[in-house]
């Protein structure tokens, strides 16, 4: 089973700068750590390598430093890593950058694509449908657990139900079956392959990166994919020149703090509580 993992670098810290003219964050200069969601993505895709053979590939998309990003997960058990970095993909909104990771995967045989439900510098959890909308493939969102992986064989690019022994549709094509956590109700289904899956923080526990496996895998390369690399090559759909949305302003919220320090009887105090929360509550 051929399995693509995305994976973004996110800013270690909540003290990020803006940049006053195109309203993205600053990320030079940042303490930078790989997206926790993503891990959990990861962990996923490594398990079911485990199971069913294949391989993993992680795909991420960012300036040069985000390769510690696939280093991170070379020392997971990741086989290999692709970086999209160019000065075209700078300023990304989630629709230009869900179209730039399409375009990397059109050139990549797959058959399962999975993804954290959210990166904790944006939160949007739009990026991997957006990904799957483009590639014009079934996805599932916020996926909990993955069943049956136990029973299923490898399918190596393929996505035949007979070669796989996947369950199988009516057409004929290979399905797994997950669990989505929708919020107020949980949702079993099968999908067919090839597919995206963007998975919770609920899926499973993430492995530790491994010092034995750091240092074997220590000069194995990352490829790297430009602008150029893509099969819409056009700088117009990428970065900025591609995004539908702009950020008008980004702050950080106000805070206020009023502390009082009330003495007296309990029962002198409960009433004078409970008229605050009255008051509060009407306005």
């Amino acid at each position: 089973m051929n399995i693509v993992v995305l994976m973004k670098q996110v800013p270690g810290t909540s003290t990020v700068g803006v940049d006053p003219k195109s309203g993205t964050l600053r990320r030079e200069g940042v303490p930078a750590k790989t997206n926790p969601y993503d891990l959990h993505a990861l962990e996923a895709a490594l398990a079911l390598k485990e199971r069913l053979g294949g391989t993993v590939t992680v795909l991420s998309m960012g300036p040069p430093q985000a390769e510690a990003v696939i280093r991170e997960a070379y020392s997971m058990g990741a086989d290999r890593g692709i970086l999209l970095t160019d000065r075209a993909f700078a300023g990304a909104d989630t629709l230009a950058t869900a179209f730039t990771l399409s375009q990397a995967l059109k050139t990549m045989e797959f058959d399962l694509i999975i993804a954290g439900m959210q990166s904790t510098d944006g939160d949007t959890a739009q990026v991997g449908p957006g990904v799957a909308e483009f590639l014009d493939i079934p996805h599932v969102s916020y996926v909990k657990e993955i069943h049956g992986s136990s029973g299923l064989h490898a399918c190596y690019g393929s996505v035949s139900g007979e070669e796989t022994g996947l369950p199988v549709g009516g057409d004929g094509s290979a399905k797994i079956k997950v669990t989505a956590d929708l919020g107020d109700v949980l949702v079993t289904q099968e999908v067919s392959l090839p597919a995206l899956i963007t998975v919770t923080k609920d899926t499973n526990q993430p492995r530790l990166p491994s010092f034995r496996l750091r240092k074997a895998v220590s000069d194995r390369p990352v490829e790297i994919m430009r602008a150029g690399d893509m099969p819409a090559s056009s700088e117009t759909y990428y970065g900025l020149a591609g995004s539908a949305t702009r950020v008008e302003r980004i702050f950080p919220p106000e805070r206020t703090v009023v502390r009082e320090i009330w003495e007296g009887e309990p029962r002198e105090l409960a009433a004078r509580l409970a008229a605050v929360l009255r008051e509060v509550a009407v306005r």
